[in-house]
């Protein structure tokens, strides 16, 4: 028996495997929807979003007075005056003018209650309240928390067509 040495014309698998042509690049794949529902569903979806972000940016927007309401509540360290106050200028941001400038008294606190489900101006922080501009009063921390949770929750009123292109002219109205 004979045995044959390899020639050089012989292939060997290394070179049969070199000879290989690499596989081609597949095409790139489009994340873009293809069919037209997608389309549709898409653009939806992105103008439901914009909606969105626009109402929220409309309540951010108008509920900017609440804001600096609870800034200015900050600062005036629980005097019982200055509360009646920013709660008065509150109310006359929110509410028509003619509805909130000529309440006193129980009827103030009626309206301020009336506004918040919560009644926290009853009883003794409803009376240091009344009386807070006219005698010294101490610090109430149960006042400056329900002025605080009525600043936040009162229910603003809807401004009607005819006073809705009204701007405020009062200094007060304008810092709030």
């Amino acid at each position: 028996m004979a045995q044959s040495n390899p020639t050089t014309t012989e292939t060997t698998l290394p070179d049969l495997i070199a000879q290989l042509a690499p596989p081609p690049v597949p095409d790139a794949i489009s994340l873009w929807p293809q069919t037209p529902l997608a389309k549709s569903l898409l653009l939806s979806v992105l103008l439901l979003v914009l909606a969105v972000a626009a109402l929220a940016y409309r309540r951010y927007r108008a509920n900017a007075y609440r804001r600096a309401a609870l800034r200015a509540l900050d600062t005036v360290e629980g005097d019982p005056a200055q509360i009646a106050e920013l709660l008065r200028r509150t109310a006359l941001v929110a509410y028509p003018r003619d509805q909130v400038a000529g309440l006193t008294g129980s009827v103030w606190l009626d309206f301020l209650n009336r506004h918040y489900p919560g009644n926290a101006f009853t009883g003794a922080v409803g009376e240091t309240l009344l009386q807070g501009a006219y005698r010294p009063c101490p610090p109430q921390p149960a006042l400056t928390s329900a002025a605080r949770n009525w600043i936040r929750q009162h229910v603003k009123a809807t401004p009607s067509p005819a006073k809705s292109s009204v701007q405020p002219t009062t200094s007060a109205e304008k810092t709030l």
